[in-house]
């Protein structure tokens, strides 16, 4: 009889996202040189409206396992907000493959909440959009009004509450439940040390839970503290893929090399 193999940690864990050559290509109107004569009344200049195509992501591929928390970081501009859009479903492919085990729950500052209404109706809506029952939620305001840091002002309408106490609540609504695959957008650089503190006992809460989390922030302070793998975006491509400070210190030296040059 053939002896077993015995199989690598690779092969035990289970794949929750793949990502397979996904290129995200946006349309967007560019003004072309300024015209005169027949084309602009009166003689006046006037600018020629053109299509410009921008490649967001170039080609990206990656594995995330079940467990995991992944650190995505870049500069600004450089694609990381468009490819997690894309994982949570919100923006389509040029071309090739996104696949999640589940849908993923994307958590961004920019996540809506209802102005007119107070914060306890909206942690109530926000807990009925998430699965919860209304028993469920209802029992849940106090705990998330805590975790938010935002007792005072919880009867009060959201319009009257700061970027920062939009933020904290968003992220105490949708950190309520445990999530399958939660990304979470720039969404704890709002919030003080002690917010900040919680947010990461959180993931790492949900992580352990064999939840799936991905951040995405500036912060390496955050992502060290929090993530067991950190993926570099730039300008649309991969830059790497693999240990936390490995990766942090690649992307340090080339941001200090780029402000030198």
């Amino acid at each position: 009889m053939a002896a077993k193999t015995k199989k690598t940690v690779a092969e035990t864990r289970k794949p929750v996202v793949i990502v397979d050559n996904a290129h995200i290509i946006y349309k967007v109107f560019g003004t072309g040189r300024q015209v005169t004569g027949r084309l602009a009344k009166g003689g006046l200049l006037t600018k020629k409206l053109r299509y410009r195509e921008v490649h967001a992501i170039k080609g990206v591929s990656f594995t995330i396992y079940e467990g995991e928390t992944v650190g995505i970081i870049g500069s600004n501009g450089s694609g990381k907000s468009s490819l997690m859009r894309a994982i949570a479903g919100l923006t389509s492919l040029r071309s090739g493959s996104v696949f999640a085990f589940a849908r993923p729950t994307l958590l961004g500052v920019g996540a809506v909440l209802l102005p007119a209404l107070s914060g306890e109706k909206n942690i109530v809506l926000g807990g009925l959009a998430m699965g919860y029952s209304k028993k469920e939620i209802t029992d849940k305001v106090h705990e998330i009004t805590e975790f938010a840091g935002i007792t005072e002002f919880i009867d009060l309408p959201m319009r009257t509450y700061s970027s920062g106490m939009s933020a904290r609540l968003r992220f105490a609504i949708a950190a309520s439940k445990i999530h399958d695959i939660l990304i979470v957008d720039e969404a704890l650089s709002v919030g003080d040390q002690n917010f900040r503190m919680k947010s990461e006992a959180r993931m790492r809460e949900m992580r352990d839970q064999a939840g799936t989390v991905f951040l995405v922030s500036h912060s390496m302070k955050s992502i060290l503290d929090t993530c067991t793998r950190v993926i570099w975006i730039e300008k649309g491509d991969l830059k790497a893929d693999g240990d936390p400070q490995e990766v942090i210190d690649a992307y340090n030296a080339f941001t200090e090399s780029s402000t030198i040059d």
